[in-house]
């Protein structure tokens, strides 16, 4: 019986840890908009470990595991914090992105550009161009 729950408490462990471990894929950050749905993905990602986690801690509660308990509580707290850190984040990128546009035109050097309403396949852009 010990070495049955030993064998499920690692299971458990491996699984999480392998979860946690899956390389992200990168990709080119060119502007804002790409990084703040890059952050979007790692959030979504940090949220369902820390689901992943919680089900484990309540895996190890019914069966009265310790380790099983312990490893979900610390992968979902861990998680947790990681998923309040991107969202923080993407908060700042979301807010810089709109304080570049809010503004109608700026001088960067010794050039001035102008903000210019674009409309492509029925979405309207913004782009700034050279005057």
């Amino acid at each position: 019986m010990k070495v049955q729950k030993t064998c499920a408490g690692l299971m458990a462990v491996i699984a999480l840890s392998g979860s946690a471990l899956m390389p992200i894929a990168a990709s080119a950050q060119s502007n804002s908009a790409d990084a703040s749905h890059h952050r979007q993905q790692t959030k979504n990602q940090w949220r369902n470990l820390a689901i992943g986690g919680g089900a484990a801690t309540l895996y190890g509660l019914l069966r009265h595991d310790k380790v099983v308990t312990f490893a979900g509580a610390a992968g979902a707290l861990y998680s947790l914090s990681r998923y309040e850190h991107d969202r923080k984040s993407q908060s700042k990128i979301d807010h810089a992105r709109a304080a570049a546009f809010d503004r109608s035109s700026f001088d960067r050097n010794g050039q001035h550009y102008v903000r210019k309403t674009v409309t492509r396949n029925g979405h309207k852009y913004y782009q700034f161009v050279r005057k």
